[in-house]
């Protein structure tokens, strides 16, 4: 079953995470050219304000990423620049990632990234896979190396409507039900699944406004839900009596 992904990506490190931190105003989608050369070609489309826009031509011209930059088209939308790196793949991002063969070994998997945004502390990236192995293996690889959080995993196809990592609507095949969902991802920003943990079970009920029992059937239920959907089964072993 295919999938499409929504997730951040927490490096400072990746092309023009700097620009964004210096013109937060600044709204930059990037576009990666085909291929995973050294230096492959970017092409950013940045939104704002005249004086935001000027600000982020600025930062082009500052950060060593940007070894020549054109713009390509300017209109009512957004400003579409044409940008050559200045910096390799390695210069760039090999202090922070453990292997850069994996990363490129990761974009010849069937993967297609739609949509790059760049943030003050890293990306937010949309893409689509062939299948739950393929965002495994990217996701495990960020995981490994830099902050990752997932905001959104769905399925393509008939009921590409589904959410796959839970959503509102019915319990039918993988998804959640309304109030398991919202507990769940409640739980996650407010930090009750960290560790350690950042908010109590009484203050993820409060921001539910239901009651800590309450609240915590919801979790024990919806965890219950996914791991028997998306955790293979192996068989319990037989206790000895004694």
């Amino acid at each position: 079953m295919a999938l499409r992904a929504e997730y951040e990506i927490g490096c400072d490190a990746l092309p023009l995470v700097d620009v964004a931190a210096s013109v937060p105003d600044a709204d930059i989608e990037l576009a990666i050219s085909p291929g995973m050369s050294e230096r492959p070609r970017f092409t950013a489309h940045v939104r704002g304000s005249d004086e935001t826009v000027a600000a982020v031509e600025a930062e082009f011209q500052r950060t060593p990423f940007v070894g020549e930059y054109t713009l390509v088209v300017r209109d009512d939308e957004a400003s579409r620049y044409s940008i050559r790196p200045g910096t390799s793949m390695a210069e760039q991002l090999g202090d922070h990632l453990d292997d850069l063969d994996d990363l490129r070994a990761l974009y010849e998997t069937p993967t297609h990234i739609e949509r790059i945004r760049a943030t003050p502390t890293g990306w937010v990236q949309s893409g689509r896979f062939a299948d739950r192995a393929a965002f495994d293996e990217l996701r495990t690889f960020w995981q490994r190396n830099v902050p990752f959080r997932l905001r959104k995993l769905t399925r393509v196809g008939d009921d590409a409507d589904d959410r796959f990592a839970g959503a509102g609507g019915d319990s039918n095949g993988d998804s959640l039900t309304g109030p398991q969902h919202d507990a769940v991802r409640t739980a996650y920003e407010m930090g009750y699944f960290e560790i350690p943990r950042t908010a109590s079970l009484e203050d993820v009920a409060a921001e539910l406004g239901i009651s800590a029992s309450s609240c915590s059937e919801r979790l024990r239920r919806a965890q219950t839900h996914l791991v028997e959907t998306h955790v293979e089964a192996e068989p319990r072993p037989v206790e000895q009596s004694r």
